[in-house]
C-alpha cells in the first residue's frame, strides 16, 4: 500500500502533466495560427507594395508592350522580400509572371478575388507549395484596375519559424511543470504532518472507531473546540441534556436556557463531578480542558446519568430511616415489656392492665389527632415515622396546631416529597456536629390548606444557614454536611425546589440561627 502523501503527490504529477500537456498542445496551436496569419498578413503588404510599382501599372495597360519587365521585376520582389513566388494577373485571369516561367501567359484556375478593391488573405496549395498567400487589386497609372497580385509565402518558412519558438515554450511549460510539481511535494509533506502520518485507510479506520465508541457508550460526551462551539456530540449527549436542536458549530451558551445546566456546560460553574438535576435526569458532569503542543484547543464535556443511583441512595436512606425507626420501636416495646413483666412478677396485675391501657390510648390519641387534621393517609404515616425516627435521635418533633390538610389527591404525593425531603434536613442539622451538645432539638411542621394554596413550614432550632445561602441551598450539590465516601450530598433540597417550580409554586429559606423553610403550592394543578 502506497503512503498517502506518495499518493497525493503522484496524483498531482499527473494532473500537472495532463493539464500542461493539454495547454502547451493549445498554446502551439494557437500560436501557429497566429503566424499563419501574421504571414498572411506579411504577404498581403508585398502584394499590395509590388502594386505601387509603377513599371508593372504601365506594363500592364493594354496597348503596353513591355517584353519580360513584369516577370524581372516580380523575381526582384521575391529576392528581396523572401516570397516563394510573385504572379501579377490581368483580369482575364492570365498570368503574366511565374517563378516557372512555363506557366506565364496560362490562365489561373481561381477567379478573380479582389474586384472588390480589397486585400484578400488565404493559404494556398499551388504549384509552389503550401503558402501564406496575400492578393492585393492592381490598378494602371490612370487609376483603373487591371488585374491583381498575388504573393505566397512558403509553409515551410512558417513552420520553421514556429519550430525556432518552440523551445523556448516548452521551456516555460516545463519550468510550470516543476514549479507544479514541487508546490505538490511541500503540500502532500505538510498533509503528512498535520495528519500525523496517518494514511488513509487508518484514517478512515479511526473515523469508524471514533463513531463506534462515541455512539457506543453509555455516557454523553461534548467536544468543544476553543471559541467553545460544538464539534462532537454523542446521542447519549443529546438524550441527557436535552440537546436533540442543537446543531454541530454552535455554541451551547447561545442553545441552552439559563439555568445551572447551562452554566456547568459552558464552565460558568467550574467544578469536578457536578451535579445537575433536569426534568427528567440526576447528572454527574464533568469539564476538562485540552491542550496540544501548551495551546488550548477546547474542552471535553462528560455526562453520566445516576439518576438511578441517586433514587437507590435516596430509597436506602428511607429504609435507613425505617430501620431506625423500627429498632427504636423494639427497644421502646422491650422496655414496656420490661415492665409490665415485672408488675405480673410483683403480683400488681391492676397496676400492669392500666399501664397497658395507657399505653395504647397514647399511641392510638397520636394518630387519631394526626388524622383530624391531615386526610392524606401518606402524610400521616410519613409524619409518625419521622416523630418515631426523631424521638429515637432525642429530638422533638410536633404538628403545630393551626395544621390541617384535606383530601388533594394532585398535591398528595408532592406534599409528601417535600415534608419527607424538608424535615430529613432539619433532621440532620440537629444531629450533625454544629448543634449544641445537651440542647433539646426541636422540628415544627405546619401543613396548611387555603381554598386557593398549601403552604408547608419546617422550622427548627438547630444552628440554621451561613450568611448568602438562602439562595445557593436549592442548587445542585450544595450541602453543609460532610461527604460520604463517594457519595453525593445536596440533592434533597434541590429535589424540593425542583418539584416546586414544576408545581407553579414558591419555596423560601431563612438565615441565622434556626433555619426555616416554606413553600406555597397552588392547590389546583394547572
Amino acid at each position: 500500500m502506497r503512503k498517502l502523501s506518495t499518493q497525493i503527490l503522484a496524483s498531482q504529477v499527473v494532473i500537472l502533466v495532463i493539464t500542461v500537456a493539454v495547454g502547451f498542445g493549445l498554446f502551439v496551436r494557437g500560436e501557429r495560427t497566429n503566424l499563419d496569419h501574421t504571414y498572411e498578413r506579411r504577404a498581403g503588404a508585398i502584394a499590395a507594395t509590388t502594386a505601387q510599382i509603377p513599371d508593372i501599372r504601365r506594363c500592364m495597360a493594354a496597348s503596353a508592350r513591355c517584353g519580360d519587365t513584369i516577370q524581372r521585376l516580380a523575381i526582384d520582389v521575391m529576392n528581396s522580400t523572401g516570397a516563394s513566388y510573385v504572379v501579377v494577373i490581368d483580369l482575364h485571369r492570365i498570368r503574366h509572371s511565374h517563378p516557372y516561367a512555363a506557366l506565364i501567359g496560362q490562365p489561373v484556375s481561381e477567379p478573380i478575388a479582389t474586384l472588390d478593391g480589397q486585400i484578400h488573405y488565404t493559404v494556398d496549395a499551388g504549384s509552389t507549395g503550401r503558402s501564406a498567400n496575400g492578393k492585393a487589386p492592381l490598378y494602371d497609372l490612370a487609376g483603373a484596375m487591371v488585374g491583381e497580385v498575388s504573393v505566397g509565402l512558403q509553409e515551410s518558412s512558417v513552420a520553421a519559424t514556429w519550430r525556432s519558438e518552440l523551445p523556448l515554450m516548452g521551456l516555460w511549460f516545463g519550468v510550470a511543470l516543476g514549479v507544479g510539481a514541487l508546490v505538490s511535494l511541500v503540500l502532500a509533506a505538510r498533509l503528512k504532518r498535520r495528519t500525523f502520518g496517518l494514511e488513509l485507510d487508518e484514517i478512515a479506520l479511526l473515523f469508524q472507531e471514533r463513531e463506534a465508541v462515541l455512539h457506543g457508550i453509555r455516557e454523553g460526551m461534548i467536544a468543544l473546540d476553543e471559541h467553545q462551539r460544538v464539534v462532537v456530540m454523542n446521542d447519549e449527549a443529546r438524550r441527557l441534556a436535552d440537546l436533540g436542536s442543537v446543531s454541530l458549530g454552535e455554541r451551547l451558551k447561545d442553545a441552552l436556557p439559563e439555568g445551572r445546566l447551562r452554566d456547568v456546560l459552558t464552565g460558568a460553574t467550574a467544578g469536578r463531578d457536578d451535579v445537575v438535576l433536569t426534568d427528567d435526569f440526576c447528572l454527574t458532569v464533568n469539564r476538562m480542558p485540552v491542550s496540544l503542543a501548551g495551546r488550548p484547543h477546547g474542552s471535553v464535556i462528560t455526562l453520566r446519568d445516576r439518576t438511578e443511583l441517586a433514587g437507590l441512595l435516596r430509597e436506602l436512606d428511607s429504609v435507613r430511616g425505617m430501620t431506625d425507626a423500627l429498632r427504636a420501636q423494639q427497644h421502646e416495646f422491650s422496655n414496656r415489656m420490661h415492665t409490665v413483666a415485672g408488675l405480673l412478677e410483683l403480683g400488681e396485675h391492676q397496676e400492669a392492665l392500666a399501664y397497658l391501657t395507657d399505653l395504647v390510648g397514647g399511641e392510638a390519641s397520636r394518630s387519631e389527632s394526626l388524622r383530624e387534621r391531615i386526610a392524606s393517609p401518606l402524610v400521616v404515616a410519613l409524619l409518625l415515622a419521622k416523630t418515631t425516627i426523631a424521638s429515637e435521635r432525642g429530638i422533638d418533633l410536633v404538628l403545630t396546631d393551626d395544621s390541617w390538610l384535606g383530601d388533594v389527591p394532585t398535591r398528595e404525593q408532592a406534599v409528601t416529597t417535600i415534608v419527607g425531603n424538608l424535615i430529613d434536613n432539619a433532621l440532620d442539622a440537629l444531629s450533625g456536629d454544629g448543634f449544641e451538645p445537651g440542647r433539646q432539638g426541636r422540628v415544627e411542621v405546619s401543613i396548611v390548606e387555603d381554598p386557593s394554596e398549601i403552604r408547608i413550614r419546617v422550622r427548627d432550632n438547630g444552628p440554621g444557614l451561613p450568611p448568602g445561602a438562602a439562595t445557593a441551598v436549592f442548587v445542585d450539590g450544595y450541602t453543609t454536611k460532610p461527604a460520604r465516601e463517594s457519595v453525593h450530598r445536596g440533592l434533597g433540597l434541590a429535589l424540593v425546589h425542583r418539584i416546586v417550580q414544576r408545581l407553579g409554586g414558591v419555596i423560601t429559606a431563612s438565615e441565622g440561627p434556626g433555619a426555616e423553610f416554606s413553600v406555597t403550592l397552588p392547590k389546583d394543578a394547572s
